[in-house]
């Protein structure tokens, strides 16, 4: 499946502008809870309650609004089956897999520098 990229205005793709498009995907997809759904999507398709046990601390209504925002946003695919009770099924999709390497790449920076930072903050608090 190739993505079609569409030709954004200027003013729409600029994150610096606070009324931009990029701006708002800028801000729903950057938040802990929907780095951490789809670094656990990323190993493949999950239910809800799955993915509750593997992002933990995750309230239910957390959940819920970040697969909303993620589906709303065409990172994740939400299959419903008609089964009873029916089973729901989530799927990143081709952008959501692309950004699952920046949020690998964020893991892997906090890795990283997971000891300076702990130091830093350390001497910072006292």
């Amino acid at each position: 499946m190739v993505t079609k990229q569409l030709n954004a205005s200027t003013d729409e793709a600029d994150l610096t502008r606070a009324d931009s498009l990029a701006r708002e995907i800028f801000s729903d997809v950057a938040n802990k809870w929907a780095f951490l759904i789809i670094e656990s999507l990323g190993a493949g398709t999950l239910r809800f309650s799955e993915l509750r046990d593997k992002v933990e601390g995750i309230s239910h209504k957390m959940l819920t609004q970040n697969l909303r925002m993620l589906e709303r946003n065409g990172l994740v695919d939400r299959k419903v089956h008609p089964t009873v009770p029916p089973r729901v099924e989530y799927t990143l999709t081709e952008p959501g897999q692309a950004l699952r390497a920046t949020v690998d790449g964020m893991c892997d920076w906090t890795h990283r520098f997971f000891g300076h930072i702990e130091a830093s903050r350390h001497r910072f608090d006292g």
